[in-house]
This record gives C-alpha cells, sequence and structure tokens, in this order.
C-alpha cells in the first residue's frame, strides 16, 4: 500500500505498451538482507520494546517492504507495485537470544497477469557463503503484490515466472494452491453462507448460557473469568501526516494492527501476551496522506472455548494458558468529504497465562465468534502437526 491514493489516476507516466514481458527465473528476484542486531547497539535500540524483546510488528514491516523490493527486481520500472494479500504468518522456531537476522525472499508464483506471490523467510544469519539450517529459521510466510500502472492505476501484466528445479515446481504450485485457498475462503465467507449445523447448534448453546447467567431462577452466574465481548474492545485513530507519505503501506497497517492487537490482549488477559500467528489477510483499500486511520480492536474467540462442542479438539490445551484471538478492523476516513472505507481485517491469536474467557451477545458478536473458531481451527492443525510453535516456547520476539 502507498501514501498517495493508487486507485485514482495520478498523471504520471502510464507503463509502456512494449514492456519485456518474458518469462523470468525465480533467482532474478531473489533479495536478502542482514539485520546486525548483535553488532549494532543503535540498530537495536530500534527493534526493543520496553521489556527487552524484539517487536515484532517492526519485522512484519520489514518484511513488507522487503516483499516491495523484490517485487521491483521482477516488474522493473514503469509499474507501481502495491500490497494485495499475505498468507498466515506463524513462527516455526522462536528466537532464543539477540542475533543478526537475515531477511530474504523471492517471486515463486506468477502467470503472467497482474499479482504475484513472494515466499518470504525470516532466520538467524548464517556464515558467509552458507546458507540457513532449518533449524534456525523463524518463519516464513507469503506476500501477495498487485502491479499497476502509475499512470491509469489500473492492474497491468507481468512477466510470468519460470519453474525450473523440483523444488522451485514445488514452490510454484503451493503459490497456485494459496491462490485457490484464498477465493475458497472469500465463498465460505459468513458474509455469503450462513453457520452450519454444528456452528449454530454453538451459537445457540453459547445464548442458552447467557440466559442462565441473567435468569434469577438459575443458581448459575457468569464467572469472574468470563468477559462479554464488546467490553474487550480498544480503538485508536491516527491521522496521515506527510512525514509518513513513505511509510504508509502494508507493512505500516502489519505494524499498527499488531501492536494494537497485543495492547488487546494484554488488556483483556492482565498478562503478556506470546504472539502465535496471524491470519492471512487482505489490504482492500489504501491509506492515503491526509486520511484518518481508524482501528477497532476486539477479542473474538479463546481457546478452551467457554462451550465447546463434540468436535473440539481439548489434547492441545495448555492447562493455566489461553490462546486469545484478536480481530482488528481497519478503515479510512477522506477528512473533506467524510468517506469511509475499509483498509483490512486482521486475525493475531496469543498465548496468555491466564485462564479467561470471551462471551458474545449480540448476532453481529456471534458471528466474528464463529469466523474466529474457523480460523482458530487452521492455527491448532498446524500446532498439531509440528508445522508451527504453539506460544509456549521460551522467546526474545514479543
Amino acid at each position: 500500500m502507498e501514501a498517495e491514493d493508487p486507485t485514482k489516476v495520478s498523471g504520471k507516466a502510464e507503463t509502456p505498451k512494449d514492456r519485456d514481458l518474458s518469462p523470468k527465473k525465480m533467482s532474478d528476484s531473489y533479495h536478502s538482507v542482514i539485520l546486525p542486531l548483535a553488532q549494532d547497539p543503535w540498530l537495536l535500540d530500534t527493534y526493543l520494546n520496553s521489556s527487552g524483546h524484539i517487536r515484532f510488528g517492526t519485522l512484519l514491516m520489514d518484511l513488507d517492504a522487503l516483499s516491495g523490493i523484490i517485487a521491483y527486481k521482477h516488474t522493473g520500472d514503469g509499474v507501481t507495485t502495491v500490497t494485495a494479500a499475505c498468507d498466515r504468518i506463524t513462527i516455526q522456531h522462536p528466537l532464543t537470544e539477540i542475533c543478526d537476522l537475515e531477511l530474504s525472499g523471492k517471486v515463486t508464483y506468477a502467470t503472467g497477469r497482474s499479482s504475484m506471490e513472494i515466499a518470504l523467510q525470516v532466520a538467524k544469519a548464517p556464515q558467509p557463503g552458507q546458507q540457513s539450517k532449518p533449524e534456525d529459521v523463524m518463519l516464513t510466510c507469503q506476500f501477495t503484490m498487485v502491479s499497476l500502472d502509475p499512470g491509469t492505476k489500473r492492474s497491468v501484466n507481468i512477466s510470468p515466472v519460470l519453474a525450473e528445479t523440483e523444488e522451485q515446481k514445488r514452490l510454484f504450485a503451493q503459490g497456485e494452491q494459496n491462490s485457490q485457498h484464498r477465493k475458497q475462503l472469500t465463498q465460505r465467507s459468513l458474509l455469503k453462507q450462513t453457520p452450519d449445523d454444528e456452528e449454530s447448534d454453538l451459537i445457540h448453546a453459547l445464548w442458552q448460557r447467557q440466559l442462565q447467567y441473567h435468569d434469577p431462577n438459575d443458581s448459575l452466574r457468569k464467572p469472574h473469568n468470563v468477559h462479554f465481548m464488546d467490553a474487550t474492545r480498544l480503538s485508536t485513530a491516527n491521522i496521515m501526516q506527510p512525514q509518513y507519505r513513505n511509510r504508509i503501506f502494508g507493512g505500516f497497517l502489519l505494524k499498527q494492527t499488531f501492536e494494537l492487537a497485543f495492547c488487546c490482549a494484554a488488556s483483556f488477559a492482565h498478562s503478556r501476551p506470546t504472539f502465535v500467528s496471524l491470519d492471512p489477510s487482505t489490504f482492500q483499500n489504501p491509506v492515503p496522506v491526509g486520511s484518518v486511520l481508524y482501528l477497532t480492536a476486539t477479542v473474538v474467540y479463546t481457546d478452551p472455548p467457554l462451550v465447546s462442542s463434540t468436535s473440539d479438539d481439548a489434547s492441545l490445551s495448555i492447562p493455566g494458558k489461553t490462546r486469545v484471538q484478536v480481530r482488528v478492523d481497519s478503515k479510512v476516513r477522506n477528512v473533506e468529504h467524510g468517506e469511509t472505507k475499509p483498509t483490512g481485517q486482521f486475525n493475531y491469536t496469543f498465548l496468555v497465562d491466564n485462564e479467561i474467557k470471551v462471551m458474545p451477545r449480540t448476532y453481529t458478536e456471534f458471528m466474528m465468534y464463529t469466523d474466529a473458531r474457523r480460523r482458530a481451527r487452521g492455527v491448532l492443525e498446524s500446532v498439531k502437526k509440528g508445522e508451527v510453535d504453539g506460544g509456549d516456547s521460551v522467546r526474545i520476539t514479543e
């Protein structure tokens, strides 16, 4: 995402019609950057929070900036590239000490249309001339970028990417699978389909529990560790100043939403949250300079839940701890005209040292709860397979 509105005609020169769109190798777009956090105290100071942990939101901002560089190496001049989406981000091997980090990536999926998928990695910096070891890889993720004509702001075709080796073919196939998965998620959205039978039964059970809490003839009362969803909400509003011109992009939104979600989870649980995952997110509209950015964070699901269904897997529950999912809704408002547009929805999962529950009580909140429950199941499936860290390991990031 850019400081200027990439959907409006800018008056800049349009993309040349005779651009070379011949296929490119994955290695052509490869780019890596070393963050010398262990060597440069001044740089490290910009990444640390008050508790001495590396700020994970700052790393998310760096990853988006890196994806922009990689996209430029693939598209060349004459094209504007914006962040369209990012897939689920999880921790594979938590960092346990301050060290130099290598951020790297390349275009792994591009068919010749306007979009491309970029695979990114954060790992402990290897010795010169060596590759990162699997156990040193902190995280891998994918960003989807879209290319626009800088003059007309319409999408433009880019070069397809070649998959030559077996590993490259695997990466390309994964990109195709990710693209299909995003389309399937859109079709399954609660905005288009009603909850299934099990979800409807769960909603009814939660509603009945809520009635019990308020029934004077029933001895059951709301426990002290159960909180209504609307009481967990935190909101911010910031005007996008000209000084932010080069920073208002996808990574800026990720950093701002992550830090608000962290605060929301901490306020809810009264303990410091540990990041577990960021669910697949889509960037819907740009955030221009001069606009007001509104962010609202809400605790939308807790695991173990207040009311369980027969298909819930309790084997991954950690005694004394709760996985808390925070949804951050973002929107931007044009100050002059009062027009408001959504810019994205971001779902973060944290692990907290407290047994605490959230409870919806309006239909909108029930839908938010159901959507979050679906997302939580995807995260738990990855934890169960051992593909990602569940949040209970010691780490230096926060």
